[in-house]
């Protein structure tokens, strides 16, 4: 996909196995809450991510949010602190417990994903039905059901190795340990058990995130 609205869109082409294209956007992701996470550590308060997501669906939801690719979320930094002062700048309610910053940070990210799903779509002229969340984050049920009310979407969860699984998975076929792709995605689908979320809710109506004021 080498467009002219490809290209505006910041979009990538990225060579895989096979000879087969992904189609992609980089988002910042977890990163935010990777960076609080050590911020509060240096402060002497040690969470787990289980402990992150915790807090987080115990807050307020809605209170705001931010714009998780906006560059001054991208450095190492004070991220909560961050987080705050830009939605002071912003006019919005500014997040003063951990679990309120976790969560505005999680609420943004799931937009963030709705936006890219819509812009994909558009692109490609085809909906895509379904989110696939792997690696260290399909493990955050909260960000998992947030996606898929956020999007409309039903989310597919797992697995939290993805990358190492993929990697043998092309070695096997190296060697002729497994005679094909398709057969080693039917090998993986059995081997690794997945979570499905359905929407609950649909945050912002199914109006396109394009067509709502920033």
């Amino acid at each position: 996909m080498i467009t002219e609205e490809s290209m505006n869109a910041q979009m990538t082409n990225e060579g895989g196995y096979g000879g087969q294209i992904r189609y992609l956007k980089n988002i910042v992701g977890l990163w935010l809450v990777q960076e609080c996470r050590r911020l509060w550590e240096s402060q002497g308060k040690l969470y787990s991510y289980a402990e992150l997501t915790e807090i987080a669906s115990k807050a307020a939801p809605y209170g705001g949010l931010i714009c998780p690719n906006d560059p001054r979320f991208l450095a190492l930094a004070d991220m909560p602190s961050t987080i705050q002062g830009y939605c002071q700048e912003t006019g919005q309610s500014i997040p003063q417990t951990h679990g309120k910053i976790v969560r505005r940070a999680l609420e943004s990210l799931v937009l963030e994903y709705r936006w890219m799903a819509e812009q994909i779509d558009q692109l490609t002229d085809k909906r895509h039905p379904l989110n696939h969340i792997i690696g260290g984050g399909s493990q955050n049920k909260l960000l998992n059901q947030l996606t898929a009310n956020a999007t409309g979407r039903t989310v597919i969860a797992g697995s939290v190795e993805a990358t190492a699984i993929g990697n043998i998975l092309v070695q096997a076929i190296a060697v002729g340990a497994i005679g094909s792709l398709m057969e080693g995605r039917a090998i993986i689908r059995d081997t690794f058990e997945v979570e499905t979320y359905q929407p609950k809710k649909n945050w912002i109506g199914m109006k396109p995130i394009s067509a709502i004021s920033t």
